[in-house]
Order: C-alpha cells, then sequence, then structure tokens
C-alpha cells in the first residue's frame, strides 16, 4: 500500500518589494515562521532557493509573486501549523504585505511519500483548481479529498 503525504502551495503577490520598510516586519517573520515549521509534527519538506533559508527568491509566477511549497505527512498536521501556530499570527497581517487574490492562491494535492513536487508541477495543479474547482487533483482545506480519492 502507498502512503501519501499532503503538498502544498501557496503564492502571494507582494504590495511592496521585499527589501521596501513596509515589508520589512513580513522578512522578518520568516525565519522563525519557517523554524517552527521545520519543527512542526507532520513537517516533511518546503522548498528553499539555492544556498537560501526560503522561497522568496523564487519568482517562477512573477516578478511580484512569492511561492510557498511544502509536503506534510496529513492534512491535520498542515491545518495544526497553520492556523494554530505562531505562522497564524502572520496570516492575519497578510493584507498589509500582500494583494488579494481575486482566483484562488492556495492549492493542496496528494503525493506518494517520497515524492518532493516541482514548482512547475504545483503551479499546474494551481491552475487546475482555479479552472475545475475542488477536484481530488487539486482541493482546498474548505473542500477535502482523501489520498483514496486521488488516485
Amino acid at each position: 500500500m502507498t502512503t501519501f503525504h499532503l503538498a502544498q502551495l501557496n503564492i502571494a503577490t507582494l504590495l511592496h518589494p521585499l527589501d521596501d520598510p513596509r515589508t520589512a516586519p513580513f522578512v522578518e517573520l520568516l525565519d522563525p515562521v519557517n523554524a517552527a515549521a521545520d519543527a512542526a509534527p507532520g513537517f516533511v519538506w518546503r522548498l528553499v532557493g539555492d544556498g537560501a533559508s526560503d522561497a522568496t527568491g523564487l519568482r517562477p509566477a512573477g516578478e511580484n509573486v512569492i511561492v510557498n511549497l511544502s509536503v506534510w505527512e496529513s492534512r491535520e498536521s498542515l491545518w495544526e501549523f497553520t492556523y494554530r501556530s505562531g505562522h497564524l499570527e502572520a496570516m492575519r497581517r497578510r493584507r498589509e504585505w500582500f494583494a488579494r487574490h481575486v482566483r484562488a492562491d492556495m492549492v493542496l494535492w496528494w503525493v506518494p511519500a517520497g515524492h518532493l513536487p516541482t514548482v512547475e508541477e504545483s503551479l499546474a495543479r494551481l491552475d487546475e483548481l482555479r479552472a475545475n474547482g475542488s477536484s481530488p487533483r487539486a482541493f482546498t482545506f474548505t473542500s477535502p479529498y482523501e489520498p483514496a480519492e486521488a488516485l
């Protein structure tokens, strides 16, 4: 039997460059929030740039768009980190730093344990969610699917 992990991608469109003083509070939260994710129960992996501690230097979705891509053991472990840790404070302040997206800006999908999704694969899942709505291949916390449904 194949074990599955949960992959997640979210994108954020910066209101100001990362070196702008108005974005400084977000930048200051990056290391502590990433360290908390790395230590969180159920965390598997997160995307980082070459020689970097985060992925903010990668811009595959546009020059002013940052990406966050990670893999977790379960939907519950990602939920706990996202909404029941210090990460929540950063989320509450996101409108200070990021534009409101009209279309979905986060997608979840199941991957075989050991698979690390590429940015291209992840952006394709987000496009799929945007085009077709929630499905076993691309879903959200509010309309989740189980790994068996993704087969």
